[in-house]
Formats: structure tokens, C-alpha cells, sequence
């Protein structure tokens, strides 16, 4: 398995099941660290998990039997907190160790902190380029990342929580392994202390929805049996090539999964109902540079007039996204028009070469992580000035989708992509 910092490891080598791998770590026995601030110390005797829970132990560096307290707080000893000391694994945060839990972690059992509640609403469905989620799903950390190997899954885990939530040196085993599927997909619920939640799907969406500060709704995401191919509607900007990109559109597909209009004068609710259902809708203003034979609010009153037709009826279970982009063509009031009309802030999205802010985009979406992604700190005079500077040039910026291509990520939860032609059994 590959190794790199902050980022995902292939598995290569050592042929071994998922289900021998689950036995035996079950198995596992556990041992209080071995070290404390970087210095050595006297190593513990194991203590069996498995076996019945006692407060009698061996002290490190002691032959003393003793039922003090237990070691000092932190994610290496919540193993001890719950075997040892019978504390409730929902009552301490699963990513750091806290006691102080604020709610309880959506996909597995176990607490979550504030701090880290927070944390994980920002990176959860955060992609890196290769299409695999940036952070751990556990702790939403993580510096070397394991990942799944199960086509249809893109989640990751880091060391520290396999060695600390499933059992010590659990990392090197899976690393080892030439095949391995995350917690999430495997057909058994527990692994060490790790449990999946039932129904974690509905858990997250219910955390997401109580939990986060946004007044967009989170759409629950769907099982792999259930995706289908997505359906998009795409105005003022082809982004059949982006979406080709990243497996979302198949070569050859049936043409009426991805519409591009240019013109939407004369586009009626018929119109929109006769070729939908659509699951994604995606306008934009044209690049700085490009003729454009309207007014940039045009733009965005069209889009926001083919949304209120495009939505599925209340109720409807099916996901639905969209997304407006500006390429700094608005002004300052059209932007917080557009705020009020889609209820929602935008992100910018800056291209920037060196230390010059070379291009940006401001973005208003549904798509989870959009915002935590690309939040930026580009002035509005930063962007007064970039619209001038590209107006006086008169020359051709690349378009918008450039900069949101990797936005269109998280879909990967709700919807089939053809990266790959392997079957799942999630």
C-alpha cells in the first residue's frame, strides 16, 4: 500500500480476507501506551479485552495491583475508559477523547465533542483530486490515510483511529492487506470499539441538519443499489466535459441526461417537467472577456426562475442539487440579490498563481462542502479590481467550471459514476 502525508494508500501485498482480518482483530489484546511526552517506559502487561472487566491492573513500572484512576486523558486511553473503567463509549468524543461530548458521532457509536463536531461538518465531503474524501471519516484528521478499496466507496481512515478504536497495530495489518473495505461497507457491524451506527445514513443527515449552521437541507445519501445516473440541466455553460471527468457521465449515454440550454427565454415549467426529472441544475454568468449580449442579472434571475421548475414536488426523497456560479460579473447588489433569492451566502473560489489572484469565481450551492472547501478571504475590492483588470484586457478567462469541477465531488454519494466497472455489495 502506498504511502503519502495527508493523503490515501492503495493496499498491495499480503492476500488476506476482510473476514479473517475482522477475527482476528476481535482478538486483539490491548496494552497502555508505552510512552508518555516521548519518553520511555516500562511496558504493561496486556490486559484481554474480551476477558471480564476488572479495576485490579498492574501499574506501569509497578507489581503492585491498584485501583486508582485511570491514565491521563486522551484518544489512547479510551479503550481503557470503556474496558476498564466501564464508561459509555457514547460519553467520550470518539475523536479526541473528551469527556465534554456535545452530541453523538452520525456513523459510528461513540460521542463528539463541540470542537470536533465542527470539524467533521466542514471536511466530511471533502475530495481530493483523485476522488477520494480528503480526511479521515472518523476523525475528519488524519496525515496518512488508508483507503477503501470497495469501488463504490470513498472514504478513508486514518492510523490513529484503527490503532486506537480497533486495536493496536491495526494500521500495518490493513496496510499489509491487498484487498481491504472500510467499516462502512463491511457486512459485520463492529470491529474493536468501533461500532456502525444502524441506519447511518439517517443519522447523518439528521446530524447535518441539526448540527450544522446552514439553512440548506443535507438530502440523506443513497446506497450504491440505488444510484442512478444523474440527470443535469445545464444552462449558459456546457459542463458535460467536467462532469465526463469525474465518471459522472458515460460516453455514449443517452443525451437527455445532460441538457444545455443557452437561451431560456421562451423556456416554460412544460418544458422543464417534459424533459426531468433533473437531479442537478447548473447556471453560471459568462467569463470576463466573452460577449455577452445581456445584463449579468439576467443570468441569475433565469436560473433562479428554472429552479423553482425544476425542483421535485415537497416531500420527494430524491436528492436534487444545484448550483449558480458568478464569474465576477455581478455587482455587489446583484450578489446579495442572489444571496436573498437562493437563500444562501456564497463561496469564492479564487485561481491564484504565486501570490496574484489570477481568477474567481463566487459560488451558490446545495452540494454538501461546497462552502468549508473553498472559502476563501478575497476582498470585495480584490474582486472590484480583478473585474476591471480582466474588462480592460478584453481577452478570454478560462470559464467557471474550471474552478467548481471538483465541487461536483460529493455527488459521488448520491449518484452512479463509471470510474470503474466493478460491482459493489454495499
Amino acid at each position: 500500500m502506498a504511502l503519502s502525508c495527508r493523503r490515501t494508500l492503495p493496499l498491495e501485498s499480503l492476500h488476506s480476507s476482510n473476514s479473517d482480518l475482522a477475527s482476528q482483530l476481535d482478538k486483539e489484546q490491548w496494552r497502555p501506551p508505552c510512552e508518555t511526552h516521548g519518553i520511555p517506559v516500562a511496558a504493561a502487561p496486556v490486559l484481554d479485552l474480551e476477558a471480564e472487566c476488572s479495576l485490579d491492573v498492574i501499574l506501569v513500572g509497578s507489581s503492585e495491583l491498584s485501583t486508582s484512576s485511570s491514565p491521563r486523558l486522551g484518544r489512547d486511553h479510551i479503550a481503557y475508559e470503556v474496558k476498564v473503567n466501564q464508561r459509555n463509549i457514547e460519553d467520550i468524543c470518539l475523536c479526541c477523547g473528551s469527556f465534554l461530548v456535545h452530541t453523538q458521532h452520525p456513523l459510528f457509536e461513540g460521542g463528539m465533542c463541540a470542537p470536533c463536531k465542527d470539524k467533521f461538518l466542514d471536511t466530511l465531503f471533502l475530495y481530493d483530486e483523485d476522488g477520494y474524501q480528503s480526511y479521515c471519516s472518523i476523525c475528519c484528521s488524519g496525515e496518512t490515510l488508508l483507503i477503501c478499496e470497495n469501488p463504490d466507496c470513498t472514504r478513508c481512515y486514518c492510523f490513529e483511529c484503527l490503532d486506537t478504536l480497533v486495536s493496536p497495530g491495526t494500521s500495518e495489518k490493513v496496510h499489509a492487506m491487498s484487498n481491504w473495505v472500510c467499516f462502512l461497507c463491511l457486512p459485520f457491524t463492529r470491529s474493536g470499539l468501533l461500532q456502525r451506527r444502524r441506519k447511518w445514513r439517517g443519522q447523518l443527515k439528521a446530524f447535518y441538519d441539526r448540527e450544522s449552521e446552514s439553512s440548506l437541507e443535507m438530502y440523506k445519501t443513497v446506497p450504491v443499489w440505488k444510484r442512478e445516473p444523474v440527470r443535469v440541466l445545464s444552462l449558459f455553460g456546457d459542463i458535460k466535459k467536467e462532469l465526463m471527468s469525474l465518471g459522472f457521465v458515460e460516453t455514449g449515454s443517452d443525451p437527455g441526461r445532460l441538457r444545455h440550454l443557452d437561451d431560456t427565454t421562451n423556456i416554460v415549467r412544460r418544458n422543464v417537467e417534459e424533459w426531468g426529472p433533473f437531479h442537478l441544475l447548473y447556471g453560471a454568468t459568462p467569463p470576463l472577456g466573452h460577449t455577452c449580449d445581456r445584463p449579468p442579472g439576467w443570468y441569475l434571475f433565469q436560473f433562479h426562475r428554472l429552479l423553482q421548475y425544476a425542483r421535485p414536488q415537497p416531500g420527494s426523497p430524491q436528492p436534487f442539487f444545484w448550483m449558480f456560479v458568478d464569474n465576477v460579473m455581478l455587482t455587489r447588489e446583484d450578489r446579495a440579490i442572489a444571496s436573498r433569492f437562493l437563500e444562501t451566502e456564497p463561496v469564492t473560489i479564487p485561481d491564484i498563481h504565486g501570490r496574484a489572484l489570477q481568477n474567481a469565481v463566487c459560488v451558490w450551492s446545495n452540494i454538501p462542502a461546497v462552502r468549508s472547501k473553498h472559502s476563501a478571504l478575497v476582498s470585495e475590492e480584490e474582486l472590484s479590481l480583478l473585474a476591471q483588470d480582466r474588462q480592460r484586457a478584453k481577452l478570454p478567462t478560462q470559464g467557471p467550471t474550471k474552478l467548481v469541477k471538483n465541487c461536483f465531488l460529493p455527488l459521488r454519494e448520491y449518484f452512479k459514476y463509471f470510474s470503474t466497472e466493478l460491482t459493489s455489495f454495499l
